[in-house]
């Protein structure tokens, strides 16, 4: 008599998974007392509508490309793997060091890897989860092995150091993690990213831009910004990609471990957090001490929470961040 047939297995999928995380922060600490002493502003006006105690500043000469490297090199290290294991290096700036070439080539030549791919992403501060995005699909259709995806920013090269509804936001830093492709079950229990959405509309790029560039001013230009407007449609659009993120892989929002959000306010983070019904304790936040390092926060900030045990292998990990354009996305992974 014959045995009843087997139930059959998910289809197996290739997925992009993240074997190694590293971050750099300047040792250039300027405090919001500090930042008074330069503009009108006060440590509870900046604490009360950011959350932000303190940045890291990049010192003179320190350039996009060095914090890049040294993240880059920590990632490295924490795979347990050497710059040649390398075949492609995506990062995710708005503050390169030339107009061209890409910061990445420069990252490649001073990591020593003279094969692959490296290539910059500007999507501003969602650029991460843009960087993300393009890799895992290099990944899943054999374009690349292993991959440095890294955010980095000197943001501060940006400011008007006398606009104090921007100059006290940003901070320069470095984040970046290594992805390779491995097999999965086709299911939500596999390592690796299970899906990624990233949206724009440029019909709104006039309330958070810079006002310069090559071809317009010939000069870098300073950060402009519609504070109040930027705030509503970061609420609204993040909280409608988080969901649909989830949603696409039928997994409720509740069952996710922890959401590694975008590092721009504590305001956003919270009214994000209540429009979902998240339990705030599972947000990482770490804007206070590093402030908005634009495309290098959302891995600044799940370095952080790594390191101290609160994410851990296997865990259910959510991925959002807003910028300007407007941009935006998210990306659910199984660390």
């Amino acid at each position: 008599m014959s045995s009843a047939p087997k139930p059959h297995a998910a289809n197996p999928v290739k997925r992009s998974v993240i074997c190694g995380i590293g971050h750099y922060l300047p040792d250039n600490i300027v405090t919001n007392d500090e930042l008074s002493k330069r503009v009108d502003t006060t440590d509870e006006w900046i604490r009360e509508r950011t959350g932000i105690r303190q940045r890291h500043i990049a010192r003179d000469g320190q350039t996009t490309s060095d914090l890049a490297t040294r993240a880059a090199e920590a990632a490295l290290n924490d795979a347990g793997l050497t710059a040649q294991d390398i075949d492609l290096i995506v990062v995710a700036t708005t503050t390169p060091d030339y107009t061209f070439p890409a910061t990445a080539t420069i990252v490649q030549e001073r990591l020593g890897i003279h094969h692959g791919a490296a290539f910059d992403v500007q999507a501003v501060c969602s650029g991460f989860i843009y960087g993300l995005k393009v890799t895992d699909s290099l990944l899943r259709t054999g374009g690349a092995t292993r991959a440095l995806v890294i955010g980095a920013e000197t943001f501060s090269r940006l400011l008007d150091w006398t606009d104090r509804t921007t100059c006290v936001l940003f901070g320069d830093g470095a984040g970046a993690v290594v992805m390779e492709c491995q097999d999965g079950e086709g299911s939500n229990d596999d390592r690796g990213i299970l899906n990624a959405i990233i949206r724009s509309d440029g019909r709104h790029r006039e309330m958070l831009y810079v006002d310069g560039g090559p071809s317009l001013t010939g000069t870098v230009g300073h950060v402009r910004m519609l504070g109040n407007q930027v705030f509503r449609h970061a609420v609204t659009d993040i909280a409608a990609i988080m969901k649909e993120c989830a949603d696409n892989c039928d997994i409720p929002i509740n069952d996710i471990d922890w959401f590694v959000p975008h590092q721009a306010n504590q305001r956003i983070l919270d009214g994000v957090a209540k429009r979902l019904k998240i339990d705030p304790t599972r947000v990482i936040s770490k804007v206070g001490d590093h402030a908005n390092t634009s495309a290098a926060s959302v891995p600044l900030a799940m370095q952080a929470a790594i390191a101290d045990g609160r994410i851990k292998r296997g865990d259910l990990v959510m991925l959002e961040a807003f910028g300007g354009g407007f941009t935006w996305g998210a990306t659910l992974l199984r660390l």
